[in-house]
């Protein structure tokens, strides 16, 4: 009874902590994995600097977001990719309807964005859904969580594409798993595979990210590669 009520008390204040616009503003924007400062966030949030200050103190005590210090800057970003999953869910759920789904969201961010640091949009459901059809995925053996492992075909293929799986399963967070997608309401993957899998489509240069958006743009290799490695047309 004591380990349900603390959290119930611990929803309660993350709840509380993401409950004013202001707030929001400022999670959402983090979204795209950039840091950013105070200042910077003030302006995103339509509030003056000592009062955007008073919002991250409150979203730092919960969690959300985590302060990194470099000489006399402050840089906030969000506490992980677990926030980030939650945003994205609230933001299916905020949406939601019984009606059938008719996207909303504007054409270049429902095409391709980060998910903090993986690939979303209408690019990573397809992706998510060809891994699938390919055999690469299973389903982990945490399926509540909606946790994913890999096929040795899978295993194979990722590492070809040039992502290190054995590190990428030691890292301290879910290996893979299906991450809800905001615009499509279909699931894309999140967790350390697909934070590698956008690594390197970053580095190899098959996606461009936008300076100040969650916007990614398929490059003309890009379309190239997905289509000769993974049989799909963006």
């Amino acid at each position: 009874m004591d380990a349900e009520r603390q959290t119930e008390s611990a929803v309660s204040r993350i709840a509380a902590a993401i409950g004013e616009p202001a707030r929001v503003r400022i999670l959402y924007c983090l979204m795209d994995g950039h840091a950013r400062t105070s200042t910077e966030l003030s302006v995103v949030a339509e509030v003056s600097p000592s009062t955007a200050s008073v919002h991250l103190n409150r979203l730092t005590a919960a969690r959300l977001v985590k302060v990194i210090v470099q000489g006399r800057h402050r840089f906030y970003s969000l506490e992980g990719p677990d926030v980030a999953s939650t945003l994205e869910g609230l933001s299916v759920l905020a949406g939601g309807s019984r009606d059938k789904f008719v996207p909303r969201t504007p054409s270049r961010l429902r095409a391709a964005r980060t998910c903090y640091d993986h690939l979303a949009g209408r690019v990573g459901v397809m992706l998510h859904d060809r891994f699938h059809t390919l055999g690469w995925l299973l389903i982990g053996s945490d399926a509540e969580d909606n946790a994913y492992d890999l096929t040795p075909q899978g295993t194979k293929a990722f590492e070809a594409v040039g992502i290190d799986i054995e590190a990428t399963r030691g890292l301290r967070r879910r290996f893979a798993c299906a991450c809800l997608d905001w615009s499509e309401r279909r699931p894309h993957i999140g967790g350390a595979l697909g934070a590698a899998l956008l690594k390197v489509a970053l580095k190899r240069r098959w996606v461009l990210q936008d300076l100040d958006s969650r916007v990614l743009e398929v490059t003309g290799i890009g379309r190239r590669e997905i289509l000769n490695r993974f049989g799909l047309r963006v």
